[in-house]
């Protein structure tokens, strides 16, 4: 008599490994690992630009684009990207900043300036993930402003902002 495994025992055992697998694979969610690191990319980016934004403001008593209001206009916008090589040539930004991909994904608003008040800065994404669809941040709308209803991971709508 030969000792060894039948066909049917084999299959059984890769079955429950493919099970197991397919558990894995949807416990660890590859896509949303994916999304939650473009998002905490992003995140930087919009971390980054916000404080190189004030820090010319504490230099120059100006933002870049001085007392002229911004509304939810992108990075990748046309006359945003004067403005940054402006806050680039002060040396606040690396050069490999203006050079980053997910520029477009970021909506920068400002009011008009009247005389000292000029310090009103929001800076705001759309998370994919849902990790940061979650986060407390994540509840304005492209502008900064108001306070979306319905925040969440189901949430469209929501923006992650900095102010």
């Amino acid at each position: 008599m030969k000792k060894g495994f039948t066909l049917i025992e084999l299959l059984i055992v890769i079955a429950l490994l493919g099970v197991l697998a397919v558990g894995l694979l949807a416990t660890i969610d590859p896509f949303e690992q994916l999304k939650k690191g473009r998002d905490t990319s992003t995140r930087n980016m919009v971390e980054e630009f916000y404080n190189a934004a004030l820090r010319y403001y504490s230099i120059n008593n100006s933002f870049p684009w001085g007392d002229t209001a911004q509304s939810a206009v992108t990075l990748d916008a046309a006359p945003m990207s004067a403005y940054l090589t402006s806050i680039q040539s002060a040396g606040e930004l690396k050069e490999a900043f203006l050079d980053a991909s997910g520029l477009e994904s970021v909506f920068v608003t400002s009011s008009t300036c009247t005389g000292s008040a000029c310090e009103d800065l929001k800076v705001c994404f759309q998370p994919q993930s849902k990790a940061f669809r979650n986060d407390n941040n994540t509840k304005f709308d492209s502008l900064g402003e108001n306070t979306v209803a319905g925040t969440g991971p189901d949430c469209s709508t929501c923006y992650w902002c900095i102010k």
